[in-house]
């Protein structure tokens, strides 16, 4: 017998579409509205767009991209004292950056001003709504709770003559902020506490970034909101779980315009959470005013821009939603998930190379003194026809100080006197066992090796097996650069679900710059922005927007393995 009882995103997903995808293709194959399909993201312009927004992108835009529909870009701009230009542009370039279009559907909140006027003018004389003399702290005690009903304003029953007289006068500027709204007349004792005569407008006096000193009066997002959606013949507003219970609100104001033959269709879908991140924008501006990062498009910071910067790609980003995915409950997905996605998608575009964090000088004593070879290096194994690169070997290069102990442990496959390891690509050193060059201090500046001139790798007789492997570059040809390490922004797993000061939660070892790194010659030739590298054993690297050919600069996207949550279970 066939179960009746299954979530409706559990049915969609083994049709192959999820659940808001199904709703669509229901809604197209009943012919709602025409069979026309159009959607919209509507971001706030007060804040870059984070990877939760990435989230909202790749469904608005991408179900109207599978179902042959449109997809509008509208600016939620009803609040000028938070808004500014710079979060416009940086909305725009995000969502090319991840690969959508909008083509000539940019709209704005504030196009429709005009239109809301209109309607609440019109609402005003039918006596729905009312001009309301009360502080928001009244107006928010009379609300009453979810099981006790609400107080009447005082100011409920004025006339319509009256209220449409100050909500006129409210926009002439002859009030000062707070010192009247207009509250649409519902019901103070619905169940559902946003039905309780929601505020509809409320009075700012700052400049609007594109209205300048036009209105004084602007709408509250419940009202602009679905309003907007049906002005531009919207069909379905796809928002997060936490505008559920405004779902009645607007689909009773949307009705106030709307009619059997057209009207928008809220569907909700669960918030993209991350552990080891705050996903508010409120707590975002904080960090980056109070300097704590370095702006918006901190490396790591988890908006778009700052993900951008740290080396992550578009379609990291967009597989990564695609294996999360989208239902009704909410959750909190590790960013190991994401960090996975990055490190697959890298490691089939990276180009390889070689780069020593912290050098250690060594000196191949039984190669010829002002010699040179060069050896070939594969630019990506993943991916045969990228070809490979020469990289020149010399007497003198440097090795990774990690890779040397001078009394190792049992099982450390690296480098230690009288121990031998393949230099990758090269040939096979051993370090003598008075090889350990120290300063006066103790502290090692160098070791003396020998190499076996018949163990070039690729070459005959070059079988000898080892087991060590370390990357190097060649000491007269090495470039200096500085490398970011940038790693996660909180120590704590959910900083959101925890007490105290989320700045205190900050992880101080988040970010570390180290100088003095040599990268081979291939690396920096290549340094150009935006180029993806696997620097050889350590991780993936992309030069930073600040990187010069004077100065390199390269940001670490990702260790090449996930050692955090290994460390923070012990």
């Amino acid at each position: 017998m066939a179960d009746t009882n299954i979530p409706q995103e559990e049915c969609a997903e083994k049709k192959g579409l999820n659940f808001v995808e199904q709703i669509v293709a229901d809604d197209l194959a009943a012919g709602k509205n025409g069979g026309r399909l159009n959607t919209r993201f509507p971001p706030e312009p007060n804040g870059y767009l984070h990877i939760g927004h990435a989230k909202a992108i790749c469904m608005d835009f991408g179900v109207a991209e599978k179902f042959g529909g449109t997809c509008n870009l509208r600016f939620d701009d009803t609040n000028p004292v938070k808004e500014d230009v710079e979060y416009v542009d940086s909305i725009r370039e995000d969502i090319h950056w991840l690969g959508f279009d909008w083509g000539d559907r940019e709209y704005y909140a504030s196009d429709y001003f005009p239109q809301l006027w209109d309607l609440a003018v019109r609402l005003i004389k039918e006596g729905k709504a009312y001009v309301d003399d009360q502080t928001s702290e009244q107006i928010a005690q009379q609300k009453g709770t979810p099981t006790t009903p609400g107080q009447e304003s005082p100011y409920r029953n004025r006339t319509p003559e009256e209220n449409l007289d100050l909500f006129i006068r409210m926009n002439n500027g002859e009030f000062e902020e707070g010192a009247r709204v207009l509250r649409a007349k519902i019901d103070m004792a619905s169940p559902n506490m946003h039905f309780r005569d929601p505020i509809m407008y409320r009075i700012i006096k700052t400049p609007h970034h594109r209205t300048g000193t036009t209105w004084k009066v602007y709408p509250m997002y419940d009202f602009a909101h679905g309003q907007s959606d049906y002005f531009e013949g919207v069909t379905h507003s796809i928002c997060t779980l936490e505008f559920v219970p405004h779902r009645p609100l607007y689909e009773h104001f949307v009705k106030e315009l709307a009619d059997d033959s057209y009207c928008p269709r809220q569907i909700e879908f669960n918030r993209l959470n991350l552990t080891y991140t705050v996903m508010s924008k409120r707590k975002l501006l904080q960090l980056v005013k109070e300097g704590l990062v370095d702006g918006w498009d901190d490396p790591r910071m988890p908006t778009i821009s700052g993900m951008r910067r740290r080396g992550f790609t578009p379609a990291s980003i967009r597989n990564f939603i695609d294996k999360i995915g989208y239902t009704k409950y909410e959750a909190l997905n590790s960013i190991s998930l994401l960090e996975h996605a990055v490190r697959e998608d890298l490691n089939s575009i990276a180009t390889r190379g070689m780069a020593v964090i912290k050098p250690l000088k060594v000196v191949i004593t039984n190669y010829p003194e002002g010699q040179s070879e060069t050896v070939e290096m594969e630019n990506n194994p993943e991916n045969p026809a990228e070809g490979t690169h020469s990289m020149p070997f010399a007497r003198e290069i440097y090795i990774e100080r990690d890779d040397f102990m001078e009394n190792p442990p049992k099982k450390f496959f690296r480098l230690f006197p009288g121990g031998e390891v393949r230099l990758k690509g090269a040939y096979i050193i051993k370090c003598e066992e008075d090889g350990v060059i120290k300063d006066a201090d103790g502290n090692i500046t160098e070791l003396r090796c020998t190499y076996d001139p018949d163990s070039r790798s690729g070459m005959p007789g070059s079988q000898r097996k080892v087991k060590g492997t370390l990357h190097w570059v060649a000491a007269d040809t090495a470039v200096d650069a500085t490398v970011r390490m940038y790693d996660r922004l909180f120590a704590v797993e959910n900083p959101a679900a925890e007490e105290g000061d989320f700045r205190d939660m900050l992880n101080p070892e988040s970010l570390i710059v180290v100088d003095g790194v040599k990268v081979e010659p291939f690396i920096a030739r290549n340094a150009e922005n935006g180029k993806k590298f696997q620097f050889q054993r350590i991780g993936y690297f992309t030069p930073d927007y600040s990187s010069t050919p004077d100065h390199l600069v390269f940001n670490r996207t990702i260790a090449l393995k996930d050692s955090w949550e290994k460390e923070q279970k012990k």
